[in-house]
């Protein structure tokens, strides 16, 4: 008899388990609140614009390339991954908030280190250093972050001894990074990524280091589109193997007996189910749709204690006319640990804050009308535990902003602009039903990670499994696919399915000259 699954949002968590257990035999059911698949990873049309919510770049594609394999499908096939080169642009600012240097990142080591030299010759020959250890570091903790974490038990495990002595948990990412490093300026070239957790790099464990060196030996791509066709090829695929997607219909709760889940009510139906998987947002999830007196290590009270991460305030432009800057531009501001401190209370918005800037129309013209252009814009700012009341805070803040962006030398910015939407914490938490505000979920801080993380089989409920960023091992897209690799394979475990086996794929001729080195992608 076939298992019943339901799954609980339609993001890349969601996407990624509902396409394995369809490969391992289950009746799987997907269901999605919004009218289109993505979730934070989706898109926003409008006029001809097209934008990504959130990730608007793809990293470390191997992970995605084995799913797709496992489950009969090529990615390669479904989606053009083009790799950029440079990775991006660093824009540092004086104390006076004028723009003074730029540092290009290459994908070509010896570019880069030429680029390093030139703001500080004595930390450009530790380039290689840095790249063998980091090497080091993610082979060893590649068995840590394939795996679940169960209990205290499996810190114990010999892989997982084996990779500890790479943590040095006393150190953060920027302290680890002085010991190649000496220049702040080239340090936060190779720390920034920690915001991809929503974390400051002087709060960061040390283990982090390994982001910036994926995009270095693995490159950073670009998917044909953006980032949103990566889900939409996902959903494709998984139609194909018969899993049925409800789009525009919400999860209302979660039905039990005791504590065992037997399956969903939403807004339209009631879905039987032999196990359920949440892929929505896990604190929200947890507040809505199951009972508090059925949980126990992570009751509503439990949560309210937990670290989480920052938020962004987001605008997406469609411009009128050419824009010149990089595919992705980063303004780091003069006061970098100021600007973090101000994030991380909450209480009041940047001064000066760092932005990001994609504009991908120098690559991918297909994102806006002909002679048009794409700016996302993304700024970190404080989650909504900080009070700050964005209905009010917006509009200025979206003038701070635009000045910031003149800074980069864009002009006439503002009479340009023929398309334009925001998103604010406020917006994170009530249109993507994200918990606070926080866009990177909980935070990765030491106590957060491994075993202290929700665990991808539920601990506090039968039946109930967790992908996404709130989960083991954690946030970024191929973190919640390996994520997802995981929970789909727990799942199988407990139902006997018969889960197809993921062979590590090796780069064909089409691509393996892409990966320069890089091994196994």
């Amino acid at each position: 008899m076939s298992r019943r699954l339901v799954v609980i949002g339609a993001g890349p968590g969601g996407l990624t388990a509902s396409l394995l257990l369809a490969a391992g035999g289950a009746d799987v059911t997907l269901i999605e609140r919004q009218n289109r698949v993505g979730g934070r990873s989706g898109c926003i049309e409008a006029e001809g614009f097209r934008f990504d919510i959130g990730p608007t770049f793809f990293l470390y594609p191997r992970i995605l390339r084995e799913i797709f394999r496992a489950c009969g499908a090529d990615l390669d096939r479904e989606v053009e991954l083009i790799r950029l080169d440079p990775l991006y642009r660093l824009a540092f600012e004086d104390a006076a908030g004028r723009h003074t240097e730029d540092l290009r990142v290459w994908n070509d080591p010896d570019k880069l280190a030429a680029e390093i030299a030139r703001l500080s010759p004595e930390d450009a020959p530790r380039l290689e250093l840095f790249r063998r250890d980091n090497r080091m570091k993610l082979e060893a903790f590649r068995p840590v972050l394939e795996r679940p974490f169960r209990g205290l038990h499996d810190l114990m495990a010999p892989p997982v001894l084996k990779a500890l002595r790479h943590l040095r948990p006393w150190a953060s990412v920027d302290e680890d990074l002085g010991r190649y490093f000496q220049d702040p300026r080239i340090r936060l070239a190779f720390s920034f990524q920690s915001k991809y957790l929503g974390m400051s790099p002087f709060r960061c464990p040390s283990l982090f280091t390994i982001l910036s060196f994926l995009e270095h030996e693995h490159g950073v791509w670009h998917p044909r589109g953006g980032c949103n066709m990566v889900m939409d090829a996902m959903a494709r695929v998984a139609r194909r193997m018969g899993v049925q997607i409800q789009l525009g219909e919400e999860v209302k709760s979660i039905t039990f007996d005791g504590r065992r889940a037997k399956g969903v009510v939403t807004s339209e139906s009631e879905y039987p189910a032999d196990a359920v998987v949440i892929g929505a947002d896990f604190a929200q999830a947890m507040n809505r749709l199951v009972p508090d007196r059925l949980r126990r290590r992570w009751s509503d009270a439990k949560i309210a204690t937990k670290k989480f991460s920052c938020s962004t305030y987001m605008l997406y432009l469609g411009i009128e006319g050419q824009v010149d800057l990089d595919h992705h531009t980063v303004l780091l501001a003069a006061d970098y640990r100021r600007n973090l401190s101000e994030i991380e209370e909450g209480k009041i918005l940047p001064q000066e804050p760092s932005l990001y800037i994609q504009n991908a129309g120098v690559t991918d013209d297909g994102l806006a009308p002909a002679g048009h252009s794409t700016l996302y814009v993304l700024v970190p700012v404080g989650n909504l535990a900080g009070g700050i009341d964005w209905a009010t805070a917006a509009p200025a803040y979206r003038a701070h902003v635009m000045k910031r962006l003149e800074r980069l030398g864009i002009r006439d910015l503002e009479s340009r602009i023929r398309v334009e939407r925001s998103i604010t914490p406020q917006g994170w938490a009530e249109d993507l039903q994200v918990f606070r505000g926080a866009t990177f979920n909980l935070a990765h801080s030491l106590d957060q990670m491994l075993h202290r993380r929700p665990r991808n089989r539920f601990e506090d409920l039968d039946g109930v499994y967790l992908v996404g960023g709130g989960t083991h091992p954690g946030s970024g897209l191929p973190v919640i696919f390996e994520g997802a690799r995981i929970t789909a394979k727990l799942v199988g475990e407990d139902l006997g399915l018969r889960m197809p086996q993921v062979a590590e794929v090796i780069p064909t001729d089409s691509i393996a000259g892409h990966l320069a080195g890089a091994g196994a992608d």
